[in-house]
């Protein structure tokens, strides 16, 4: 295959009925761009999706935390850039920049052609096996190709992936069903739907006078349709803006509670 660029670029725009009441794009829709993003980009440099399936494999995302000093509004354009930072036997760390798109061709010694960002996202992904469920070695795909494709020079400033460390004490304050619209191609339940679940935990009256600076989340295990979705939650004892949040699934027919993932939100 043709070496292509290391940086995948891929063009949106904030369509009316994926933005909020303050006309801005919801988080969980920008997640989904972020994840296409990575699809589209791995799929076109020989370890997508599509091509691990054939082989029964697939990616599996781990963690992902997503930063944002502005969100698109309503109409606006923006882009997502992609790269894989690094790469280990089991894992990559994949980056993301958000960017207006008549950014990019602009002169970098301009002051006023300077690019408007509108954030960056990290991630970790693992390959996995689809039948036995367990990593597989990334460096062994399609003659190691996803190795090509490590970009180290490309900077993102924020802040690197760090654990979420909760009390016993966190408060139970809500229980969900999962449902159709919850299941993705994987068959469990979609990753940014638990972003969306997350931020449902809050108020609109929140949300007119607070802005979501920051969202980190860790996958621990997976659930499925039909599980119970249980979400404790925890103000951070720094930070009277930031929440701890932990989500359990209880199977029916098993009462015993699961941790599948841990979040934490930072507002402004």
């Amino acid at each position: 295959m043709e070496m292509i660029d290391k940086i995948g670029r891929y063009d949106n725009l904030a369509e009316p009925f994926h933005c909020d009441f303050s006309h801005h794009l919801f988080m969980g829709h920008l997640g989904n761009h972020l994840l296409n993003a990575a699809d589209f980009h791995s799929r076109d440099r020989g370890f997508g999706m599509d091509y691990l399936n054939s082989i029964n494999k697939t990616w599996v995302l781990s963690r992902l935390a997503i930063e944002m000093y502005e969100m698109p509004m309503q109409y606006e354009k923006f882009c997502v850039e992609t790269w894989i930072e690094s790469a280990m036997r089991y894992f990559t760390n994949r980056n993301f920049r958000i960017v207006a798109p008549s950014s990019l061709n602009s002169q970098p010694s301009s002051l006023a052609a300077q690019p408007k960002i509108y954030g960056y996202g990290r991630s970790i992904w693992a390959m996995i096996d689809t039948e036995t469920r367990q990593p597989c070695n990334v460096f062994e795909v399609n003659e190691g190709a996803l190795t090509k494709y490590v970009e180290s020079e490309k900077e993102n400033p924020m802040d690197k992936l760090s654990r979420v460390k909760m009390s016993d004490d966190a408060e139970l304050v809500r229980t969900i069903d999962t449902l159709y619209s919850d299941v993705d191609i994987n068959g469990h339940i979609n990753s940014v739907k638990y972003i969306e679940h997350v931020l449902d935990l809050f108020s609109m009256e929140w949300y007119r006078e607070k802005s979501l600076k920051r969202f980190d989340i860790a996958y621990v295990a997976e659930s499925h349709y039909g599980d119970k979705l249980n979400f404790y939650r925890e103000i951070d004892a720094d930070d009277a803006l930031a929440f701890k949040i932990r989500i359990t699934k209880t199977s029916s027919g098993n009462g015993e509670e699961v941790e599948v993932c841990r979040s934490k939100l930072k507002f402004v």
